[in-house]
């Protein structure tokens, strides 16, 4: 009798190990690099159907290329570097690209914990610089900004740390972010102060949703990424909680099957234009467009 329950209790225990095993071979696989690109600000350009208080457009692009450093592939700490620009096509005579954003910057990542394959806290800081290439004045003759010709530059650097984890039921990865972004009064430009918030807190939350069958290779059916940011400093003598010191997004992203290597999303974003020199004015636009899927598990 006691031989009999050793073999069944074998046969169970094999079974269990099987089946656990078939589960974690096919769920995606997420490593250091996988998160990093998470954080990277997606590649994309939108169609020229902007809805909101913006400047009618051809298209704005977000060209944003990473090259990674790292020992090997397992290596708890790796490096990024990005150039990343920002290009706005206006729809007007001669369509211009006026004053781009240039944002070369170096991304650290270090793995401080890791549980599970996919269940991971990652630290990381940057250092980055934003500029217009622009050289004129800061102001036009009638003391205005002057959006045309006018310098813009500061540098910054960001701390924070990354969360991953993964719903076995749900099929999805989900990422919480969190971080401070700092921009030294001394690394920026004079006009800027007071003007250009030198202390930001930001926070996002993304979501990788697989399809429900097999999942070798797969590709994310859909991803969701929401995120805010709030001006902690003296920014134009702003109150703490005033509407004006929140930037907020929400991107959905479909891949569909007829679709290689690039996908459809809509995004909403409210807060500061981010687009160099133009940071005074405040937008609310509904954007569509292409986004190249640079994450593959």
């Amino acid at each position: 009798m006691k031989t009999k329950t050793y073999i069944l209790f074998l046969f169970l225990w094999s079974v269990h190990f099987t089946y656990s095993q078939k589960i974690t071979d096919t769920i995606p696989q997420l490593d250091l690099y996988k998160i990093a690109l998470i954080n990277q600000t997606d590649s994309y350009i939108t169609f020229p159907t902007d809805i909101g208080n913006i400047e009618p457009l051809m298209f704005e692009a977000n060209v944003n290329p990473s090259f990674i450093v790292r020992e090997r592939k397992d290596s708890k700490l790796m490096a990024v570097l990005t150039a990343q620009i920002i290009i706005r096509m206006y729809n007007e005579k001669s369509f211009p690209v006026r004053t781009p954003s240039y944002i070369p910057q170096v991304t650290f990542y270090y793995v401080a914990n890791k549980k599970e394959a996919l269940n991971c806290l990652v630290l990381f800081g940057k250092l980055a610089h934003h500029s217009n290439g622009q050289d004129g004045n800061f102001y036009n003759d009638e003391n205005v900004i002057n959006l045309q010709t006018g310098n813009f530059a500061t540098n910054f650097m960001e701390f924070g740390f990354l969360k991953t984890a993964y719903s076995n039921r749900l099929k999805a990865i989900k990422t919480i972010k969190s971080s401070i972004e700092i921009h030294p009064k001394s690394w920026m430009l004079q006009e800027l102060k007071g003007k250009y918030s030198g202390l930001r807190w930001h926070n996002s939350f993304t979501s990788y949703k697989f399809p429900l069958t097999n999942s070798n290779s797969e590709k994310a059916n859909f991803s969701l990424k929401a995120e805010t940011t709030l001006m902690l400093d003296n920014y134009k003598d702003l109150n703490l909680f005033d509407f004006d010191r929140f930037n907020t997004s929400l991107t959905f992203y479909y891949h569909p099957k007829f679709l290689e290597d690039i996908g459809l999303f809509v995004q909403f974003y409210h807060g500061m234009d981010y687009y160099n020199i133009y940071f005074e004015r405040q937008i609310s636009v509904i954007r569509f467009g292409l986004m190249t899927e640079i994450l593959r598990f």
